[in-house]
C-alpha cells in the first residue's frame, strides 16, 4: 500500500506543475521561454536515452549518472543566455560545485566507466526490479519509461528553474537576499559532502574487513554508520541534498519573482521524491540489519537533531 501511494502521490504532484505556473506565476516572457524550450529538447534528449540504454543494458542507473550533471548544463546555458550576468554566475558557480563534487562522490563507487553506460548499478534498482510487482518484463519496462527516464529527468530541469526566473529579471542588482541564498546553498553542499566522505570511509573499511575473511569488530558490525553526522540524521545527506535546493529557490525572489512562485515545485517535488526513495532504502536496511529499527527509534529521518523518543 506504501508504494501504491507513493506512486499516486508522485502522480498527482506533477499536476502543481502546470496549476502553479498559471496560477501562481510569474509567466515567462518569450525570451525566457525560448530558452525554457532549449532546456527542454536536452531533457527529453536525457530522458530518451536513459530509457532506451536502461533497457539494453539492463542497468537503469543511467538517470543516476546524469543527475549530478545535467543541472551544471542547463543553469549554464541559461547563464549564457543572460550576457553572464552576476546573478546567473553565482547560481551556475554554486550548481557547478555541487555537481562535481557529487559526480565524484558516485564515481568513486563505480557508477561511471569509459563506456558511459556500463558501471556500477544502485543496489536499489536491483532490489526493486525483482519485486513480484514488476513481473512480467513490461511493467518495468514501462516503470523505466514513466519514472526512470521521464519524471526523474523532468524533475532534474524542474529545481534548476529558479535560473530561468532569475534571467528574466537579469537587470535586478544582487542584493543580501542573494548573500543568504549563496551561503545556505553553500553550507548544505558541504554538509552533504561530509555526510558522503564518512559514510564513503565507513563502507570501505567495512568491506575492507569483510573480503580479508576478518571478524567485524564494532561499528562495522553493526552493518550501518550511526556515527559522525549519521547519529544526528540517518540521511544527513538526503537532508543536505533537498536543503540546497530548497535554497537555490531563493535566488528567484531575490530576483524579484514573488516569495511564492511556481519554480518552487521542482524543490517540494524533490522533497516528496526523496521520501519515497528513504523509505524504500530503509526497508532493505531494516531487512539486512537487525539493529537498524532501534536507530529508527532513536535518531531523526531528515533534520539534524530533532531526536526521538
Amino acid at each position: 500500500m506504501k508504494k501504491i501511494a507513493t506512486a499516486i502521490l508522485l502522480g498527482l504532484s506533477l499536476l502543481a506543475v502546470p496549476f502553479s505556473y498559471f496560477y501562481v506565476g510569474p509567466a515567462l516572457n518569450p525570451f525566457t521561454g525560448e530558452v525554457l524550450q532549449i532546456l527542454l529538447y536536452i531533457m527529453g534528449f536525457s530522458a530518451l536515452y536513459c530509457f532506451v540504454v536502461g533497457e539494453l543494458t539492463l542497468n537503469n542507473s543511467q538517470v543516476d549518472k546524469l543527475w549530478s550533471i545535467l543541472p551544471i548544463i542547463y543553469v549554464w546555458i541559461v547563464a549564457y543566455y543572460g550576457d553572464f550576468a552576476p546573478r546567473l554566475i553565482l547560481m551556475a558557480l554554486l550548481v557547478t560545485f555541487w555537481g562535481v563534487r557529487l559526480t565524484a562522490n558516485f564515481a568513486l563507487k563505480g557508477a561511471y566507466q569509459w563506456r558511459f553506460w556500463t558501471g556500477e548499478e544502485d543496489y536499489r534498482w536491483q532490489v526493486l526490479r525483482s519485486k513480484d510487482e514488476f513481473k512480467p518484463r513490461w511493467k518495468w519496462m514501462f516503470f523505466n519509461l514513466l519514472f526512470i527516464s521521464l519524471y526523474q529527468n523532468f524533475l532534474i530541469l524542474l529545481f534548476t528553474l529558479p535560473s530561468l526566473i532569475a534571467l528574466q529579471f537579469v537587470d535586478a542588482s544582487l542584493g543580501w537576499l542573494d548573500v543568504v541564498a549563496a551561503v545556505l546553498v553553500f553550507g548544505f553542499i558541504v554538509f552533504e559532502m561530509i555526510a558522503d566522505i564518512q559514510h564513503w570511509r565507513f563502507q570501505s573499511k567495512k568491506w575492507s574487513l569483510i573480503r580479508s575473511g576478518q571478524e567485524l569488530p564494532e561499528p562495522y558490525k553493526k552493518g550501518f554508520l550511526d556515527k559522525g553526522l549519521w547519529s544526528w540524521s540517518r540521511h544527513p545527506n538526503y537532508f543536505a541534498e533537498q536543503a540546497i535546493w530548497a535554497s537555490f529557490y531563493i535566488f528567484s525572489i531575490s530576483a524579484g519573482a514573488p516569495v511564492f512562485n511556481w519554480t518552487i515545485t521542482g524543490a517540494i517535488l524533490l522533497i516528496v521524491l526523496f521520501q519515497g526513495s528513504s523509505a524504500f532504502g530503509e526497508e532493505i536496511s531494516v531487512g539486512k540489519y537487525p539493529a537498524y529499527q532501534e536507530y529508527q527509534k532513536q535518531v531523526s529521518k531528515f533534520i539534524p537533531y530533532f531526536r526521538k523518543k
